[in-house]
């Protein structure tokens, strides 16, 4: 009986020492933080075909519903013809340099289950394939030679394994566990480990117990938060996350539609890349930019090329993302701001918005440029923060302004700095329509004061409606609104009277940013009804304003 106890009390330990260990940081957030920028990879026999990677598989998704468009007999029989002969490890590795980044995270394993390593758990590997090497091992030793920083994405769920969420899931989780001891002990230093397990909970993958096994075999590495535990940093999906110093994040985004290779798959332009990346930035987070090599082993010639059109922009304008943190100002419709040492860094991303009218910031400004051409003078009162532009190059995707101010700008808390004059904050919203009903994006959205979350519809909706409830009559003369992929093609704004809607504007496209004015009415409830649309509308911002404020 005392042995039992001793045992039960030592398993305890074990485990609250397991959890502790699991929930603390690393320690190493400096360095990718100071990074900023990342290449993801999604690869593997898929690209054969041309199809999104794990999804595209036609067999069961234990866990999941739905299937692929590929029968099972042939998705999973793809890697017998897989051999990338222009795989070149340096290759990769010199386009990430090239780029401005700091760190790759490759994936080693992806939902289909297909193992793009040399695991001795499983003949579903690479080295099964055609071409027979351990890619892997290839971009591990190319990556610790030139200095890249290496992360490994792996999916808990598999769809392939016979054992994932079955009555004999214990034996998949020996399996997963398994492989990634592989993956921290056979490829020297790894920086990341990026999981990703669709929702599932921490029991499901035992993640407790494997984020210690990780913790003890590669101590500096980071983790993310897909174990169903927080670990060190939260993963935004191809959207930016929201403005947040106080935790690690990186905003995961494909450089065209999909994840692994597509014929044609249409890709973002150069200025959409430079947006995305200092709105990362400017958030206090990072981007994660992703490329799907082809079937050959190589880098689509137009996305090698884009990337290195962003890294010719960071050479000569990185100093205002890379190595910085953001804030002090929180992004605003127009844009959002960095900082770094004494200096902030204003990236204006609308010109609509200009002059730009930032809160007072408690120290002086004693200098300030523009860096990537024109001209600039700055105003500081009591009340506000005054930045006049001129002569810039108006196809400039960023125009980037230097302040150099007496003191370390990381002293300043974060400021808000819009909409203080909206009365549509903080009140109560409905919609007819939210996408698959999730709460990231609500209603609520398009009226609070964060310029990075939205209102979005499902896609085929055609019409729906906004409804902003302001708790008392207001006397009312303007409203902003902003939408995200210019679908609305006719709309009005109306007003509650009774049981009736009484309409005091018409209009038909919204676009990017539309500010209307109308003579005063007096309102409570005030809804925008959007009558013609195509592909779901979706809105960064709607805004109601008093009249003469």
């Amino acid at each position: 009986m005392t042995g039992r106890r001793i045992g039960i009390a030592a398993a305890a330990l074990i485990l609250a020492l397991t959890s502790h260990l699991a929930a603390q940081p690393s320690g190493g957030l400096g360095w990718w933080r100071k990074a900023r920028f990342g290449l993801f990879i999604h690869w593997g026999p898929v690209s054969l075909q041309g199809t999104e990677i794990g999804w595209s598989r036609g067999g069961e998704r234990r866990g999941r519903r739905g299937r692929g468009k590929i029968p099972v007999e042939v998705y999973d029989n793809l890697y017998k013809r897989f051999n990338p002969v222009k795989f070149d490890a340096e290759a990769w590795v010199a386009l990430a340099r090239a780029a401005g980044m700091d760190y790759l995270v490759f994936t080693t394993k992806h939902h289909d289950g297909f193992c793009m390593f040399d695991s001795k758990l499983t003949d579903y590997k690479i080295t099964h394939t055609p071409y027979g090497r351990d890619v892997t091992a290839d971009l591990a030793r190319a990556c610790h030679a030139a200095g890249l920083r290496l992360g490994f994405y792996h999916s808990q769920p598999d769809w392939h394994h016979p054992d994932y969420r079955t009555e004999n899931h214990p034996r998949y989780l020996d399996y997963l566990h398994g492989q990634v001891r592989e993956l921290c002990t056979r490829y020297g230093r790894v920086d990341v480990m990026w999981f990703d397990g669709l929702g599932g909970k921490p029991e499901d993958w035992g993640a407790e117990r494997l984020v210690g096994m990780i913790r003890k075999l590669q101590p500096g590495v980071l983790i993310n938060n897909r174990l169903g535990i927080p670990c060190d940093f939260d993963t935004p999906e191809q959207r930016v996350g929201t403005f947040q110093n106080d935790r690690a994040w990186e905003s995961c985004i494909t450089l065209c539609r999909q994840w692994a290779w597509k014929p044609g798959d249409r890709m973002k332009s150069l200025e959409t890349c430079i947006r995305t990346l200092v709105t990362c930035a400017g958030g206090d987070g990072n981007l994660l930019l992703n490329v799907g090599p082809m079937p050959t082993g190589e880098i689509e010639a137009r996305q090698a090329a884009r990337l290195r059109e962003i890294g010719a922009w960071l050479k000569k304008y990185g100093e205002s993302v890379l190595g910085t943190r953001g804030g002090p100002f929180k992004p605003w419709p127009g844009g959002v701001s960095t900082h770094r040492g004494e200096t902030i860094y204003l990236h204006l991303l609308d010109r609509a918005g200009w002059p730009v009218r930032l809160p007072p910031i408690p120290k002086r400004v004693v200098s300030c440029r523009v860096l990537t051409g024109g001209e600039v003078e700055v105003i500081r009162t009591d009340e506000d923060l005054r930045v006049f532009v001129s002569g810039t190059d108006p196809k400039t995707p960023d125009v980037v302004v230097a302040l150099d101010l007496e003191g370390p700008a990381g002293d300043i808390a974060p400021l808000v700095t819009y909409r203080s004059g909206s009365v549509a904050l903080n009140a109560k919203v409905r919609a007819s329509n939210t996408y698959r009903n999730l709460r990231r994006y609500g209603p609520d959205k398009a009226v609070d004061d964060d310029c990075l979350t939205r209102w979005a519809t499902g896609a085929g909706t055609k019409t729906a409606w906004l409804e902003v409830d302001l708790g008392r009559k207001v006397r009312l003369d303007r409203a902003v609104i902003r939408e995200a992929y210019d679908r609305v093609g006719a709309f009005t704004l109306e007003y509650r009277v009774g049981d009736a809607w009484r309409p005091f504007h018409q209009g038909k496209r919204i676009g990017k940013r539309l500010e209307i004015r109308f003579e005063p009415v007096m309102a409570r409830v005030v809804r925008l009804n959007i009558r013609e649309a195509t592909g779901g509308p979706t809105l960064w911002e709607f805004q109601l304003f008093e009249a003469g404020k």
